[in-house]
C-alpha cells in the first residue's frame, strides 16, 4: 500500500527480479487498503495468506491509522505487515513496531535495499507459516 508511483515500481521491479510471482495489489491509501482487505466498496476480499507492505505516509489514512484498524480487526489482526517509511526518524519505525509490524524499511535508502527486502521476503514466505483464514479469525 503506497501512494508513490516510483516506490510502487521499485517494489514491483525488486519482486520480479527475486522471482516473486505472487499477485501484487496496490492501494493508494489506508482507506482503500482496508476496503480491499475487507471486500468493501466494490472490492473482492483478498485471499489469505498475504503479506502487506505498508507505507507509513499516505493521504486520507496514513500507515499508523491503517495499522490501528488492522490490529483491531478480528479477521486481519494477525496480518504480516512490513512498514515502509521515508523518514529516518527512529520514532516512525518505533511507532510501527508498537503495532507489531514484522519489519521497517527506510525508503530513502538505495534501491538495493528494495532488492534485499524482496530477497528476504522470498525466503520468509518459503520458511514461515503465514496466517491463513484458519488462523486469522
Amino acid at each position: 500500500m503506497d501512494d508513490d508511483e516510483v516506490d510502487i515500481l521499485a517494489v514491483k521491479r525488486s519482486f520480479s527480479k527475486s522471482k516473486i510471482d505472487n499477485p501484487i495489489h496496490v492501494a493508494r491509501d489506508g482507506l482503500e487498503a482496508l476496503a480491499m482487505l475487507r471486500g468493501e466498496d466494490g472490492h473482492r476480499p483478498l485471499p489469505t495468506p498475504y503479506v502487506i507492505v505498508l507505507d507509513m505516509h499516505m493521504p486520507r489514512m496514513d500507515g499508523l491509522e491503517c495499522l490501528e484498524q488492522l490490529r483491531g480487526d478480528p479477521v486481519h489482526r494477525r496480518a504480516v505487515v512490513f512498514a515502509l517509511t521515508s523518514s529516518t526518524d527512529a520514532r516512525h519505525c518505533g511507532a510501527a513496531y508498537d503495532y507489531n509490524v514484522a519489519g521497517c524499511l527506510i525508503k530513502s535508502r538505495t534501491s538495493e535495499d528494495f532488492q534485499r527486502f524482496a530477497e528476504m521476503l522470498q525466503i520468509y514466505r518459503r520458511t514461515i507459516e503465514l496466517p491463513s483464514e484458519r488462523t486469522m479469525t
